[in-house]
């Protein structure tokens, strides 16, 4: 066995415990070898399936290359670390919650500059839900936490475009007063702000 925090060690370790009489040491070696805390971001295009529907899959393509030129360079300005991208989501980890803030900004800032003059159904239309809290981290491969389903939730399902939205432990970790946040009102995700 890799003494390394390898996916395969992450699974073996899963499958050794479900037949261990003693879970709960299990689950803590599982955290104290994977466990971390980072602020999480989800982000979609909105609109991004009924475009491939309307124009095709090569469109497709382009607007995923788009998004990686564009994006890319912010999130590495704001130490973002890139897990996973999936058709024209991105799953994001930041240490720290402002940086993820300052970040999902500057990508809806970039987004509303490459908008200027294009027709509508060019624009990038970007949403975001970012969370913070405790996470299983594999690596740079995946992430597992009830705060990384939060932030999934609120990215690909209830933000709109242009909208940036946040878990109350996303909130939790802010400077008291230096943000506006407004409540959300979506059973899916109880407790949710969005960005003002």
């Amino acid at each position: 066995m890799s003494l390394k925090t390898t996916e395969a060690r992450f699974w073996q370790l899963i499958a050794e415990r479900r037949g261990a009489a003693d879970r709960a040491g299990f689950d803590q070696r599982i955290w104290d070898l994977y466990g971390d805390e980072q602020a999480i971001m989800f982000t979609d295009l909105a609109g991004f399936s009924r475009r491939v529907d309307a124009f095709g899959i090569i469109e497709f393509l382009e607007l995923i290359l788009e998004q990686r030129e564009l994006f890319r360079p912010v999130v590495a300005e704001h130490d973002g670390v890139l897990v996973k991208e999936e058709a024209d989501s991105l799953l994001l980890l930041f240490r720290r919650p402002a940086r993820a803030l300052a970040c999902a900004q500057a990508m809806q800032a970039r987004c509303r500059e490459v908008n200027r003059g294009r027709a509508p159904e060019d624009e990038l239309l970007l949403c975001v839900g970012l969370g913070h809290g405790r996470i299983l981290r594999i690596g740079d491969v995946d992430v597992y936490g009830a705060e990384v389903n939060a932030a999934s939730k609120l990215g690909e399902d209830v933000a709109r475009a242009h909208e940036i939205l946040v878990t109350p432990g996303f909130a939790a970790q802010l400077e008291p007063g230096a943000h506006r946040l407004e409540p959300l009102a979506d059973p899916r995700v109880p407790g949710a702000l969005r960005v003002l």
